[in-house]
């Protein structure tokens, strides 16, 4: 059998290998050639395949937000028409959801893509429940403070979690305090020292709500760190450690300094080296970015999409290298109020899950397919490319992902190509008597790569998710093989930059299908 393998590797956006860092190249693109308890106040203290047929290119996934989450916290009765108006109603929303975040039942970035007036009246209903009243209504501006708030406090909790206990010597840990006074503290200290927010502003309103949700007490101890924070930072005496000691020492020590786990900065200090690691954290602590692209399959054409936005005065400039793509920093509920989304004028997708279409490079006739497709991104922008000829096959075992995936292709005007199927690519291949053009396996990863984008993923991860997760890897990639056709070609991705789901995944594919 003669077939191509190009195996695609999804890297935070706009950023590129240079030597030991990520640099912030626009360019992104990897090519090889071969392969290579509750608290008292407190009291303050200071086939085969050949080698030379390899080559890699970055991707980047959008996350899929989800409305709903998996716990509600529990009820308290209380009268449903009290309000309490002298609640900031960004910061009473941004704790609660902070909370659920912590109990594995939201995202971090649900607000951001998904402005709508029942997702608001959620929002109020959790703040009710969990506070024991309402707050006025959360405006178009308050629910981007939340979605700001509350991605920068996950982002950066270690980090927060620090200059708390540094300041407070009552708990000695993030386990023995209150979960609602832990999220208070840290969002007036992400507020103070990262947002440069007015100390005064902050301390008074993070008070107020402290003095409302919980006691008094828990008031004035909220008082006295965020006052003290706001002292020390103008002072330029936060505190911090010293990156110095064994390799172990200075990943602790980085762990706090740039907030993410230990067992990750080890990992890539060993890849990258320190100031690689240092470059990478710092690139998943800068503000994300989200792309656009126009859908062709209603004849949308970019240039249609940029007069559309200019029309809602949302701040956008031209992908460099995609000619559907449009760059947004802020704007998106502006696009998602007008509807361009639900009339499927555009879709919401990142340069990278289009680089990776641009590798398989899909023409009109041909039969591609997705191996682990849903939602669907790179399935419909596929099948977009093919001009309503030819077809692509989109498999996935989650029938629900399926369904949104099918309800997107309709939008789009896309049904008549796309054809979902929920199945195991592992099961499905062995049976299978198709053979496609080309099939790109875009594989489950640990996500490594869009911690920019996904700030609660740093947390959730494991060395253990990582490990069971190449074994996975391994497997579908052995299945997808067997469905390329002769003369075909097989485009693996991931949303990971570690190197052992990536390079060392396609030395180990290549070794067990030798030339």
């Amino acid at each position: 059998m003669v077939a191509t393998l190009l195996i695609t590797w999804a890297a935070s956006s706009h950023s590129i290998h240079t030597g030991v860092g990520i640099g912030r190249s626009r360019v992104q693109h990897f090519l090889y050639a071969s392969l290579s308890n509750p608290l008292t106040t407190p009291r303050r203290k200071g086939g085969g395949w050949s080698s030379n047929q390899l080559f890699c290119t970055a991707s980047l996934i959008v996350n899929r937000n989800n409305s709903q989450g998996k716990k509600r916290n529990p009820a308290k009765p209380v009268d449903k028409s009290k309000i309490n108006s002298n609640v900031s109603p960004h910061r009473a929303a941004s704790a609660v959801r902070l909370l659920r975040i912590e109990q594995g039942g939201a995202f971090a970035d649900l607000l951001n893509a998904d402005y709508r007036e029942s997702a608001i009246d959620d929002e109020m209903d959790y703040i009710q429940r969990t506070l024991g009243f309402r707050t006025n209504p959360l405006d178009a501006r308050n629910t981007r403070l939340v979605t700001d708030i509350v991605a920068g406090v996950v982002r950066w909790k270690r980090y927060l979690d620090y200059l708390i206990f540094s300041l407070y010597d009552g708990a000695k840990n993030v386990k023995d305090m209150e979960p609602l006074l832990q999220q208070i503290l840290r969002i007036g200290v992400y507020e103070i020292v990262k947002l440069g927010m007015p100390p005064y502003a902050v301390v008074n309103e993070n008070v107020t709500l402290a003095r409302a949700a919980l006691r008094a007490g828990a008031g004035n101890m909220v008082n006295g760190i965020l006052r003290r924070v706001a002292s020390d930072r103008e002072k330029d005496m936060l505190p911090l450690p010293k990156v110095e000691g064994d390799d172990r020492s200075k990943a602790r020590a980085l762990s706090v300094k740039y907030s993410h786990p230990v067992w990750m900065i080890r990992r890539w200090m060993t890849y990258l080296g320190q100031e690689g690691a240092i470059q990478l954290m710092e690139w998943n602590n800068s503000p994300p970015s989200f792309s656009l692209r126009a859908n062709s399959g209603r004849g949308v054409s970019r240039d249609d999409l940029v007069l559309l936005l200019k029309k809602l005065n949302v701040q956008h400039e031209l992908s460099p290298h995609m000619t559907e793509f449009v760059r947004l920093s802020t704007g998106l509920q502006s696009v998602i109020q007008a509807g361009l989304l639900k009339e499927g004028m555009c879709a919401v997708q990142d340069e990278g899950a289009g680089l990776v279409v641009s590798v398989v490079d899909p023409q009109p006739g041909e039969t591609i397919i997705d191996c682990c497709a849903a939602p669907g991104g790179k399935a419909l922008f596929m099948a977009s490319r093919l001009q309503g000829q030819g077809s692509v096959i989109a498999i996935d075992v989650n029938q629900g992902r399926l369904r949104v995936l099918e309800e997107a292709a309709k939008v789009q005007a896309l049904e008549g190509v796309v054809n979902a199927c929920q199945d195991d690519i592992r099961s499905f291949a062995v049976g299978a008597s198709i053979r496609a053009d080309k099939v790109l396996l875009d594989a489950p990863c640990s996500g490594l790569g869009v911690l920019c984008k996904k700030p609660d993923m740093r947390w959730k991860r494991t060395l253990k998710d990582l490990e069971q997760l190449i074994l996975l890897q391994d497997e579908l990639l052995d299945a997808a093989s067997l469905l390329v056709k002769p003369g075909g070609i097989l485009v693996y991705s991931t949303c990971s930059v570690d190197p052992g789901e990536n390079k060392e995944r396609v030395e180990s594919f290549l070794t067990r299908h030798p030339v």
